[in-house]
């Protein structure tokens, strides 16, 4: 997706920090060719298919010689990815119902690896079989908010149907930026500019400015935060068509957008964000093997940073929030420990409306039932702080606690380290205090 503010992980996971519990949710190409549709906007007939012979049927049904197979997986570089079935590329041209059975079966109930799924891949549950279209021009355009002009802004470009952030980096002066004033909206005029700016004439100019009126109207209305459409096409028959689609909605607006956010497919993000989300907790999983459990994202981001300061890499940003349970505390300390690649946690509590006592119980309960075989460093200041260590001292576990934050984070990197090394010798490592 093109991005208007670059941004490493690190500035992206500080992004998600400070907007706690903001999960932007992300729909399969299929439901957002059926939203299209039921806005008037043109896109290819196609039909959604669970196993290799209701792709058969599908193709049957759309009775046309030329048809595209595409893998339903939320993410990007579909057809650049491979299958753990062998096939390469999760968009195929087809021309039979035969060959949409044959290509589904190496789709369908495997892995899709790209560039953006990561080491792990996704899951195809679906394949959508869409009529192919002949085009004549391919364009790129998208509706995202803009923080710097605090509002929708239309990105255009006439090199579409490639990746569009090669484009912006390579060409800066190929993408058009239109900002809109959400208190006026798009008018009639600026969407008949942008059409001729992009090079779209006659008739279709006219049905290029209508379409983008159209996909800003449902922007607006189903409380969209992008819109992304690549390629947009003007086709052989000078249609102006939306050929794939990816939409992301704001989940604050999840009880006015029922019927979308219905829509959601678990299985498509990582299994401990589902879980952490029933259980209010912000989690965001990353590649490194210190876990970390805090309160508060900023002291969250702290705790990593300093992790990192002393040569560790944390395995995950989890921030239980300023009034979590004991239960809660648990339920993360489960999150975490699910994590293959965890070799040692720290717990950072600063104690306001958060007790270091409850999280000390939570912590307790955690290690007692996954009988926690890695190392655990706690750091408690605040609320209730004596009892809190009262109850971790009195519980016989095995717990290294630590009141200094910068000599907790370098313990912790280097209990990880004689961990991970007992691990790769196959020796299991239990430490403890001298």
């Amino acid at each position: 997706m093109f991005r208007l503010f670059a941004s490493s992980s690190k500035g992206a996971l500080r992004t998600a920090a400070k907007n706690q519990q903001v999960r932007n949710l992300s729909i399969h190409e299929y439901m957002s060719a059926n939203l299209l549709s039921e806005a008037g906007i043109k896109v290819p007939k196609g039909h959604v298919a669970t196993t290799p012979e209701e792709a058969y049927q599908a193709a049957k049904e759309l009775g046309a010689s030329d048809l595209v197979i595409k893998a339903q997986v939320l993410a990007g570089g579909r057809g650049k990815g491979h299958f753990d079935s062998g096939l390469k590329g999760g968009v195929k041209v087809i021309y039979s119902p035969e060959e949409a059975r044959d290509l589904a079966s190496k789709m369908i109930n495997h892995k899709l690896f790209t560039k953006q799924t990561g080491v792990h891949g996704k899951e195809c549950n679906k394949v959508f079989i869409v009529e192919r279209k002949y085009v004549r021009r391919e364009y790129y355009f998208a509706i995202l908010m803009d923080r710097a002009t605090r509002g929708p802004v239309l990105v255009a470009s006439a090199q579409g149907g490639v990746d569009i952030e090669t484009v912006a980096a390579e060409d800066p002066d190929a993408i058009i930026k239109l900002p809109v004033d959400i208190n006026k909206g798009l008018s009639l005029e600026s969407a008949q500019t942008l059409a001729s700016q992009l090079g779209f004439v006659g008739n279709a100019r006219e049905e290029a400015a209508d379409t983008f009126l159209k996909l800003y109207k449902l922007f607006l209305a189903k409380d969209a935060t992008q819109i992304e459409i690549n390629p947009l096409v003007e086709t052989s028959d000078h249609q102006v068509m939306c050929m794939d689609a990816k939409f992301g909605f704001d989940d604050n607006a999840s009880f006015r957008q029922k019927d979308v956010f219905s829509l959601r497919d678990p299985t498509q993000e990582d299994p401990r964000e589902v879980q952490a989300e029933k259980w209010d907790l912000n989690y965001i999983g990353l590649d490194g093997r210190i876990g970390c459990l805090v309160n508060g994202a900023g002291l969250a981001m702290s705790t990593m940073d300093i992790i990192k300061l002393h040569g560790g890499e944390p395995a995950n940003f989890l921030d239980v929030g300023g009034s979590a349970t004991a239960k809660q505390i648990s339920e993360a300390f489960k999150i975490i420990s699910s994590d293959s690649g965890v070799s040692a946690a720290l717990v950072n509590i600063f104690g306001g409306i958060m007790r270091c006592d409850v999280v000390a119980q939570g912590i307790i309960d955690a290690v007692k039932e996954l009988d926690l075989k890695i190392p655990l460093v706690v750091r408690l200041q605040g609320t209730n702080v004596d009892e809190g260590k009262k109850l971790i001292n009195e519980s016989g576990i095995s717990i290294f606690p630590c009141d200094d934050l910068d000599k907790a984070a370098e313990l912790v990197v280097k209990l990880s380290d004689i961990t991970s090394l007992a691990q790769k010798v196959g020796v299991h490592a239990k430490l403890s205090l001298a």
